[in-house]
């Protein structure tokens, strides 16, 4: 019973692969609704840098070091303040990207200005959002040293130099951001398009009645239609990391294992997405017209363009159910950053359970277009 099942599932996957490589139709790509990608481009792709949350270690707890931050709270530009008391706080605040940038006041900080010495202010920003992360220093930056020219000019040469460094990008590469980035789009595209047209690709071409009288159940047709662009989309990940590592020299600061279990989950969680359109659709090119309504949103709420945090506030709570944010995030974290197995868990849980739901409806839809 078991041997018959695999049996049927690896000859229907056999002729999706075949089919696949022989359509050319797969190959294109539509541009989606205008309206739809005009009404999300306008609210959540800006490339101002707002409502930046930072992470104070003042060492100096001083009446300078607490004007100096009043400086940065009062500033349009910033939003929430987190106070620690030690460097591993300071770290894991970044580490966990709750913060765009950390401010650290050294112990001598109130010591130099009062001797007429140049007291320094060490900005470190986290470079995985390089542009994100190059401005919000440049504004800090520019708060340190107007405070630094106060200073300055009541204590006849006293002043402040702002240090700024980088995490995880420490020159802010441009390319490490946009080819990791760049991976898990043409991941999405691939098995996104993939999985679109197989269903509407059956029923264009009439050969879906034959499926439908086969011994095949749904279940074994949803896996046969699903697992080649799942393998496809997996294979060309893979490809792709290993050109960014060789030639683009961007390393690889965590786990493989980690990253490839990640991509699995990701990339599963967008075929659920295929498969549903795909399911609704009659024509292939609804099926492209749809994936491609889905993709530009989807990239455009996933934090590519614009930070999450800059977003209207529902927009913000609308990327939660958007599987590319924590695509997104997983592989430029895991990359870049070297992120840990708790940090994964966290953000595949959302994944897991968009792919329960998609593939769930599209397994539903399925069904019911059958009956």
């Amino acid at each position: 019973m078991i041997r018959s099942f695999f049996r049927r599932v690896l000859a229907l996957m056999k002729k999706e692969f075949i089919t696949i490589w022989n359509d050319p139709k797969t190959k294109g790509i539509i541009i989606g609704l205008p309206i739809v990608q005009l009404l999300i481009f306008s609210n959540a792709a800006t490339m101002e840098v707002q409502n930046i949350d930072v992470v104070t270690l003042d060492h100096a707890q001083s009446v300078e070091s607490r004007e100096l931050i009043s400086r940065f709270e009062h500033s349009p530009r910033f939003r929430n303040f987190y106070f620690v008391d030690n460097e591993a706080e300071f770290k894991k605040k970044l580490d966990t990207q709750k913060v765009q940038i950390g401010l650290l006041i050294n112990n001598d900080f109130s010591r130099n200005i009062k001797s007429n010495n140049t007291a320094s202010v060490q900005v470190v920003a986290d470079g995985r959002q390089t542009n994100s992360a190059s401005i919000a220093s440049g504004y800090a930056s520019q708060i340190i040293t107007a405070y630094g020219a106060e200073i300055s000019n009541q204590k006849n040469g006293a002043g402040i130099n702002a240090s700024v460094r980088n995490w995880f990008n420490p020159n802010l590469e441009y390319k490490w951001y946009i080819l990791t980035v760049i991976v898990a789009m043409l991941s999405l595209v691939t098995t996104l398009i993939l999985t679109a047209l197989s269903i509407a690709r059956e029923r264009e071409l009439g050969t879906f009645d034959q499926l439908i009288v086969s011994p095949l159940s749904s279940l074994e047709i949803l896996l046969g239609k699903s697992i080649p662009p799942l393998i496809i989309a997996m294979a060309l990940t893979m490809v792709m990391t290993g050109i960014v590592i060789i030639f683009f020299h961007i390393p690889f600061a965590g786990s493989f294992l980690l990253f490839m279990i990640a991509i699995f989950i990701s990339l599963l969680a967008i075929v659920g997405v295929g498969l549903y359109i795909s399911a609704i659709c009659n024509t292939q090119q609804q099926a492209i017209l749809s994936a491609m309504t889905f993709m530009m949103p989807a990239v455009l709420l996933s934090g590519f363009i614009s930070p999450i945090e800059d977003m209207p506030v529902f927009l913000q709570y609308l990327t939660l159910l958007n599987p590319v944010r924590f695509f997104m995030l997983l592989s430029r974290g895991i990359i870049l950053k070297g992120m840990g197995i708790e940090d994964v868990i966290i953000n595949l849980i959302p994944l897991i359970i968009i792919a329960a739901i998609t593939l769930t409806l599209a397994g539903r839809t399925f069904k019911r277009k059958l009956g």
